[in-house]
């Protein structure tokens, strides 16, 4: 038995130096190949960092002959702007409708103007997302944004004359009352220069501004957009999303482009091009590969508020005409028209019944006392030809008349019952035809009865007043004052919250009771006073309200 135990002790004893001797070699091992790995890793380590056999690189020398892209952008770049807007809150006395806050008035015919103008805007609230900006960048509420504070936009223009003339949108000023161009030159911080509003044309968008700065200024120049062909290079320069002097090219992807609703300007046949067009780039130059401008970049058709190719520009031609009217000394573009409407885009079932089966413009309504109506026109007349020039469509009848002078004559060929008839007739201007036609005549004098009307609230104000009726005095209880008639687009009256039938009662807390007494307090009034009307609109329970601006 004890020689049994010492046997198993024995056994016990050798087990346990085995595995001493066992993790002793397997320890010496995991050394010796730990220092081994260390060695090779730090020689290949000093090899990988070796780059003695490395050139460097070297910055070429500039490219000789830049691109076409390259040279107009350097010629044309120090002439494009940076327009910057500012809109300061504005009380909303009540919930009417503006006639201020529209940017453009369409026409299908020449008539229903305000229809036209609600269809622009819903056209350009398209073009920007249609979540409200219809112009570039801010463009909140007529409070002047989420919170009522002071509004800001932004858009670009390009200078046409070097005494400081820029050719811009009219939506990118509409409603500021305070504009800054910046010009290239201009430190980084600088907010620009003040600029003011010479005119607006509403239905084509374009409007003109000027900044007074010494010297003179650097321009581009103009070209021919009747010559820009349907695949033509075309460059866009601008500031989209704040970023100036960005340059865009693309092509001419077609021409004589509309409103896809069909709800747009009859004075407006875009430039449809894909150079990328973005919020900000409204105003700005659309170029050829001469470095002339085409167009004007207006809008763009997109669901996201961002560029997808499809961008318009209103043409060169149609804003030199226009440019040119805005610097007159009417400021403002005067068209002629015959006092007519018609439908646009009629079967042609209609044609072959009325027997103008190879083109003409079928009358729908005739304006009472308009230009027509006195040479004898009649609704269901086909006028197929002005000066012996034939038309095909409405559209060629307004580019036909819309640039005679109002007071010149035309003579038009037409069909009544199929018979062909000729008659003169003396063209009239449009915005006094299509305020009749709407309904408002308070442009005809003719009447012994119609109360007298004041013209210097016209030239001071762009609206035209007249003294109250007997009988709406009465009804309202209140003792005087003048009413509003009418209001022209793009005026100091159109951009306030004024509306046609509005009493004004009070001019800068002078009572107005009377027509001489308006006319005599507000003909003291210049360029840069601040004016405040009293104002009791005529179908409001809720009292009288204050409206008031800096007058241009």
């Amino acid at each position: 038995m004890a020689s049994n135990q010492t046997f198993s002790e024995r056994i016990r004893n050798n087990r346990l130096a085995t595995s001493f001797v066992l993790l002793g070699t397997l320890s010496a091992g995991v050394i010796a190949g730990s220092v081994m790995t260390g060695t090779v890793h730090g020689a290949m380590q000093q090899k990988k960092n070796d780059t003695s056999d490395a050139s460097p690189l070297k910055i070429p020398g500039m490219v000789a002959e830049p691109n076409q892209f390259t040279k107009i952008a350097k010629e044309v770049g120090p002439a494009v702007v940076n327009i910057n807007t500012e809109s300061l809150p504005k009380q909303v006395t009540n919930p009417r409708n503006r006639r201020g806050g529209r940017r453009a008035a369409p026409g299908q015919g020449q008539g229903d103007d305000d229809q036209q103008q609600n269809d622009m805007q819903d056209f350009f609230n398209r073009f920007f997302g249609g979540n409200g900006q219809g112009g570039d960048g801010d463009d909140d509420d007529d409070q002047g944004g989420p919170a009522g504070g002071e509004r800001h936009a932004l858009g670009s223009g390009f200078i046409v004359d070097p005494h400081g003339y820029i050719v811009t949108n009219n939506h990118v000023v509409d409603k500021a009352d305070r504009i800054y161009v910046k010009l290239t030159t201009d430190p980084e911080n600088d907010p620009g220069h003040p600029a003011r509003v010479i005119g607006v044309d509403k239905e084509t968008d374009i409007a003109v501004i000027k900044i007074d700065v010494p010297g003179s200024l650097p321009t581009v120049k103009l070209g021919n957009s009747d010559g820009a062909q349907v695949g033509d290079w075309v460059l866009a320069i601008g500031s989209p999303f704040s970023l100036s002097q960005t340059v865009t090219a693309g092509i001419v992807s077609a021409k004589n482009r509309v409103d896809p609703s069909g709800a747009g300007s009859q004075f407006q046949k875009f430039i449809q091009t894909d150079a990328a067009i973005n919020p900000g780039n409204s105003g700005g130059p659309l170029l050829d590969m001469s470095g002339s401008v085409v167009g004007v970049n207006t809008a763009i058709y997109t669901q996201s508020m961002g560029s997808v190719g499809v961008g318009f520009a209103v043409p060169s031609n149609t804003v030199i005409n226009v440019y040119n009217n805005l610097i007159s000394p009417e400021h403002k573009v005067v068209r002629g028209s015959i006092g007519i409407s018609f439908q646009p885009g009629i079967s042609s079932a209609v044609s072959r019944i009325y027997g103008f089966a190879k083109g003409g413009v079928l009358v729908s309504t005739v304006t009472p006392g308009g230009p027509a109506a006195k040479a004898g026109i009649k609704p269901q007349d086909v006028i197929t030809a002005i000066d012996g020039t034939p038309v095909k469509d409405g559209d060629e009848l307004v580019s036909n008349v819309s640039p005679r002078h109002p007071g010149s004559t035309a003579r038009l060929t037409y069909l009544r019952d199929g018979k062909e008839n000729n008659v003169t007739v003396t063209i009239g201007d449009r915005a006094q035809t299509t305020a009749a036609m709407n309904g408002d005549d308070s442009e005809d004098d003719s009447n012994p009865n119609t109360p007298p009307k004041s013209n210097v609230a016209q030239d001071k104000f762009g609206m035209s007043v007249q003294a109250v009726p007997s009988e709406i005095l009465s009804r309202l209880k209140i003792s005087g004052g003048v009413m509003i008639t009418n209001i022209k687009p793009g005026t100091f009256a159109d951009d306030l919250p004024l509306q046609k039938g509005d009493i004004i009662t009070e001019v800068n807390r002078h009572a107005t009771p009377t027509l001489p007494e308006f006319e005599s307090t507000i003909s003291k009034l210049k360029s840069g006073d601040d004016v405040v009307f009293v104002v009791r609109p005529v179908n409001s329970r809720n009292g009288s309200s204050f409206v008031g601006g800096k007058l241009p």
